[in-house]
């Protein structure tokens, strides 16, 4: 029986095999420290792996790519830690199972420690529960072994890239981003989403839209779960209901100060966006009123770039006013009759509502299922262009909803990632067109009460 180094050795001889043909016969290197100037092009990496071979391999593996370049290597979490520290690397290859510390616990300390370097996990065992801890403690890429030298590099890339986006919108002087801050006050966008009946895909959609809104754009966003009474924006983050809510956000805003309030109640995700949890049980809904509502979303606007909203498909008084806050409405439909039936009605309602055109984008979901109902079939019926389309990827989809880790973290170059990043970047990159006037909120909420 074999024992765990020499299924390693195994393990990176089959990726050297598949990736790497014909090298050239020289020493490699043993673990080192690189100082003297480097390449500004070049991708800085570190790796991270209790096993010599292991660490060797991956280096030669490495040495190949000509845009990258390994700056040292480490044997355990406390090594990584101290070489991290100093040398700052763009990304970490980081083995999860080491003794002593493992790669979670470093990975939780690397955030810190390293807040430059992006975190590329790998390990033999991909089990579901070691990809959620790996994301939770602030992974951005999951790769397990045997993985080819493609998909090593392609990796180290594409993590490499969206930290640069990422960081090159949010990076600045303090005092230039000081001066920003009531530009961005007065920007803060609020998009609903909504849809008039049940599992159509609604809050998957609110969670990775948020998601890549962060990731992908580098924007301040809170995710707010509008179902006050069954919320499942927690669970689809993997968070504890013991969090503070949006019951408790509501009671203690005071109209005079309210970031202290805010803080206090919004919960941090690993992904970067904040979320505002429904109520713990379904009757404390109750105690969040429309006048709440409207003092939380204008707190939210105050500080926030993106507030994304997941509205409960009944149109009661709370999910009413998310809609008339919204600057956007985006309208998830899939291809079924009666769902059809009721986006048309909403579509009728909103425009009696008085919201402005453009207001409500209608998102096609699972838009290459074969359902019998061809998209032209559809927008003649509602009357509207359909403005997104979201790919069917259910084995993706599922298989991240039940680890608690979003789609476009987990499986980013995934179809049905691209889609969810092109949606966030078309409603939190877009100007506000054809926004609301005073007078037009005015009529609409006369609407609204008028309806009920």
């Amino acid at each position: 029986m074999l024992d765990r180094g020499s299924k390693v050795v195994a393990t990176c001889q089959n990726t050297l095999q598949n990736g790497a043909q014909g090298w050239a016969d020289e020493t490699v290197k043993p673990d080192f420290v690189t100082t003297g100037a480097k390449l500004a092009d070049k991708i800085r990496v570190v790796i991270v792996d209790d096993i010599p071979e292991t660490r060797e391999h991956l280096s030669r593996l490495l040495s190949f790519e000509a845009d990258v370049e390994v700056v040292g290597a480490a044997a355990s979490g406390p090594e990584a830690l101290e070489l991290a520290g100093k040398l700052q690397p763009d990304i970490l290859l980081l083995d999860i199972n080491m003794p002593g510390m493992d790669g979670i616990t470093a990975a939780e300390l690397l955030v810190t420690r390293a807040p430059t370097a992006a975190i590329i996990m790998m390990s033999v065992q991909g089990e579901p529960d070691y990809l959620r801890r790996a994301m939770l403690a602030g992974a951005r890429e999951f790769l397990v072994k045997p993985f080819s030298s493609d998909e090593l590099a392609a990796s180290i890339r594409q993590v490499h890239a969206r930290e640069k986006q990422k960081q090159g919108r949010v990076s600045g002087p303090a005092a230039e981003r000081a001066a920003e801050a009531p530009a961005r006050k007065a920007a803060g966008r609020v998009v609903t989403v909504f849809a008039p009946k049940g599992g159509v895909g609604r809050t998957t959609l609110a969670v990775n839209m948020a998601v890549a809104a962060a990731t992908e754009m580098g924007q301040r966003v809170v995710l707010l779960d509008g179902s006050l009474q069954f919320g499942d924006v927690g669970v689809l983050l993997n968070l504890s209901p013991k969090n503070k809510a949006i019951t408790d956000l509501a009671q203690e805003l005071t109209g005079d100060d309210d970031i202290e309030a805010l803080e206090g109640a919004l919960v941090n995700h690993s992904s970067g966006i904040r979320v505002l949890l429904a109520p713990p049980s379904p009757e404390m809904s109750e105690l969040v009123t429309v006048e709440h509502i409207l003092r939380i979303i204008s707190a939210l606007k105050a500080h926030y770039d993106l507030i994304v909203i997941d509205a409960w498909p009944w149109l009661q008084d709370s999910t009413l006013t998310f809609l008339d806050q919204a600057d956007t409405v985006l309208l998830v439909l899939t291809l079924e009759i009666t769902n059809i039936k009721n986006i048309r009605q909403f579509v009728e309602l909103g425009e009696q509502l008085g919201y402005a055109a453009g207001k409500v984008q209608l998102v096609l979901n699972r838009s290459d299922a074969a359902y019998g109902i061809r998209v032209q079939d559809v927008e003649s019926s509602i009357g509207r262009k359909i403005n997104h389309t979201v790919v069917s990827d259910g084995r993706t989809v599922v298989y991240a909803l039940n680890r608690g880790v979003p789609f476009v973290v987990a499986a980013r170059q995934a179809r049905v990632s691209e889609d969810v990043v092109r949606l966030a970047q078309a409603v939190a990159g877009a100007e506000e067109s054809e926004a609301v006037t005073a007078g037009d909120k005015s009529t609409a909420k006369k609407g609204i009460f008028a309806w009920r």
